[in-house]
């Protein structure tokens, strides 16, 4: 089953969930607040994915810039940037679309179309 990480309000979100429907992309959504992923999802997915960990962060998020994560990422390792991402999912960069085969991270429609199910 496709999983749709979203923030509901987040209107990037809501454009990639439209997308998905008119595509008859069946999904099974999780909110990224109340259902935050864990370690070892981030930890597998970030690996899946072929993305460096950063890539994975809001970097537009009020939370990203109050932490001042722009500079901290610099020295932390991968294992602290994952322990990060999972303690607020507001960090998380979003929607996520996970598949069995392929891991989108942020809604770009002319990626979205290379999606195979």
């Amino acid at each position: 089953m496709n999983i749709f990480i979203e923030y509901p309000k987040c209107t990037t979100c809501k454009k990639a969930k439209k997308w998905l429907e008119e595509n008859k992309i069946e999904i099974k959504e999780r909110n990224i607040v109340t259902e935050t992923p864990t370690e070892e999802e981030l930890t597998e997915w970030i690996k899946r994915s072929g993305e460096e960990t950063k890539k994975w962060f809001n970097t537009s998020g009020l939370k990203y810039k109050e932490l001042n994560l722009k500079e901290k990422l610099k020295t932390m390792n991968d294992e602290e940037k994952i322990e990060l991402l999972a303690s607020d999912g507001m960090l998380i960069k979003r929607p996520l679309l996970i598949t069995d085969k392929e891991i989108f991270i942020g809604f770009k429609e002319e990626i979205w179309k290379k999606f195979k199910g």
